[in-house]
């Protein structure tokens, strides 16, 4: 820009003295007075000129220092944005949990202290445009095919509590079902202070017609250790599930998603407090009366855990609850309800684990992963006594899994429930009273997301008075898993 100034001005000037100069040799006895007047305007033409070409001068270093300011302002605020390492956008803090890698997982979804990952490198995330935030979508489809002995309730799931005592026994039965195909969405932004996550999650075991009808399994956000929306409860410990190939799991697993308020914080050497407060959801027994649930406050409780990388963890989860319910007769009542749930997965030798849980507590059957309700069995929370009187129902439920690695591609996991619930004499003779669940697998990881799964599954039931039937299923698993 300058030179262009420069050669403009030498044009000007020469074509000012050519012009003086034809003038001078026409007229040369012009009076001295006509030159000395040129001269003045020469000297004018010029003052305007490098008054021009200073301003020019003045607009481009005034440019350059604007241009400048804004590189010096923008560029810390990103570096300072992603902690002045790019690489920070994808590196997150590990877990000591270790994912077992199941083949029903439950470890994934969870909530997490400081939202710690299972996986440190974020593989299979990729950074939203002009965001700091990062994002997972998976793809898990799988296809089950099952052979019962007789009829077990649910073609679909191994569940202890729908299995026909009387009638409907029927002879051996064959299914396939993809229901157990899973969606899944991952948001984090582990750069910024809080490290927020957005989860969500769905399969398709829902209530609706159809062949796949959609259910939502999981969907929350956490943001410096407040977990908000629709998840696991604070009573539920996900790392403790055996690795079964039923897509249901052991029938004495606590199992429980609703909307909940968690706040999680660290006491030091590997231990933390989870205290929460969630939606009531009371199951009554009303079979035989013509009461309405009720629901007046919210249950509330924690869970103590200790986690460590090389031995596994420990939980302590207490709930307190208040089950109601309004009866025409004799009014509305309540009743307190609370519970224990202690767990553990510990590290045995090399990759094997070994998981256990014993549950107790008088009206805590929601959370039993065997609660489904069915003809003549609507609730395990509470019933009514013979003086129609709210009783909380006592419930005891123990559950232990093994998983042995054969090699580095093959395992087995074993694993057992027993849950008992004790029953009012009013109640049904069909309502539920006992359960056993047992599971033998063997697993093949033919690729690294690409596992095939075998096993045999054995369940009874008992009712209220006494009867009982006994299935046996024996399934195949194949399930694949983008990330």
């Amino acid at each position: 820009m300058k030179k262009k100034n420069k050669i403009a001005k030498l044009l000007l000037c020469g074509t000012a003295l050519g012009v003086a100069g034809g003038m001078a040799a026409q007229a040369q006895t012009s009076d001295s007075s006509e030159i000395d007047q040129l001269k003045s305007e020469m000297q004018t033409m010029q003052k305007n000129m490098d008054a021009m070409q200073e301003k020019i001068d003045k607009l481009e270093q005034e440019k350059a220092v604007t241009s400048q300011a804004t590189t010096n302002v923008m560029l810390p605020s990103m570096w300072s944005l992603y902690q002045g390492n790019w690489t920070n956008l994808f590196a997150g803090k590990q877990s000591p949990i270790r994912d077992r890698g199941s083949l029903n997982d439950q470890q994934t979804a969870a909530p997490r202290l400081n939202n710690d990952t299972l996986d440190p490198k974020y593989y299979g995330f990729f950074q939203i445009p002009n965001t700091p935030a990062i994002i997972q979508l998976n793809a898990k489809p799988r296809v089950d095919a099952m052979a019962d002995t007789k009829n077990t309730g649910n073609p679909d799931r191994f569940v202890t509590a729908t299995i026909p005592t009387t009638g409907g026994g029927g002879g051996a039965q064959f299914n396939m079902t993809a229901k157990g195909s899973q969606l899944s969405m991952d948001v984090r932004a582990p750069s910024l202070p809080g490290d927020f996550r957005f989860y969500y999650q769905n399969d398709f075991f829902g209530g609706s017609g159809g062949a796949m009808p959609y259910r939502l399994r999981q969907l929350y956000g956490q943001f410096y250790n407040i977990t908000a929306g629709f998840t696991y409860s604070f009573f539920e410990d996900p790392d403790v599930w055996p690795d079964t190939v039923d897509y249901e799991g052991p029938n004495s697993a606590v199992f429980a998603r609703q909307p909940i308020v968690l706040y999680k914080f660290p006491l030091g050497d590997g231990f933390q407090v989870n205290v929460g407060m969630q939606q009531p959801s009371s199951d009554i027994d009303t079979a035989n009366t013509t009461a309405t649930v009720v629901n007046h406050a919210p249950d509330g409780g924690f869970n103590i855990r200790w986690e460590n990388s090389q031995r596994g963890h420990v939980q302590l989860a207490m709930i307190f609850r208040d089950l109601g319910a309004n009866n025409t007769t004799f009014g509305n009542q309540s009743v307190f309800g609370w519970g224990m749930n202690a767990s553990a997965n510990l590290n045995t030798f090399g990759k094997d684990t070994l998981q256990a849980q014993i549950t107790y507590g008088d009206g805590i059957f929601h959370f039993c992963n065997d609660n489904f309700t069915y003809a003549g069995f609507n609730g395990g929370d509470a019933a009514f006594d013979s003086s129609g009187h709210l009783k909380a129902l006592t419930y005891i439920a123990p559950m232990v899994g093994y998983t042995h690695y054969w090699c580095e591609d093959v395992r087995s996991t074993v694993s057992a429930g027993y849950v008992n619930l004790q029953n009012e004499a009013s109640q049904s003779t069909d309502a539920y009273h006992q359960t056993v669940y047992t599971s033998m697998n063997v697993v093949w990881q033919l690729r690294k997301r690409l596992s095939v799964g075998f096993e045999s599954l054995y369940g009874y039931k008992e009712d209220q008075d006494a009867t009982h039937r006994a299935v046996w299923r024996f399934q195949s698993g194949l399930v694949y898993t983008l990330f």
